[in-house]
């Protein structure tokens, strides 16, 4: 990946609430990072984690998308 590409691909804020650190990553790196983190500092617990704001704010899209949160009253 070229340095132009890196700076345009999206970074993400990943939270580790034991290290009390937060950073933002590209995308194209966050599993890596998280894993890497994890295992490195957490014996590979699942502590480190994009920010939960983040998981949620792109949940409610992903339902909104796809229609699942559409009033369905039964007529």
């Amino acid at each position: 990946m070229t340095a132009a590409s890196d700076s345009d691909d999206p970074r993400v804020p990943i939270v580790c609430p034991d290290c009390e650190t937060t950073s933002r990553i590209p995308l194209s790196d966050v599993a890596d990072t998280i894993e890497r983190h994890n295992d490195q500092l957490h014996d590979g617990e699942d502590v480190a984690a994009v920010d939960p704001d983040i998981v949620e704010r792109i949940a409610d899209l992903a339902a909104t998308d796809l229609g699942l949160l559409e009033d369905s009253e039964p007529e």
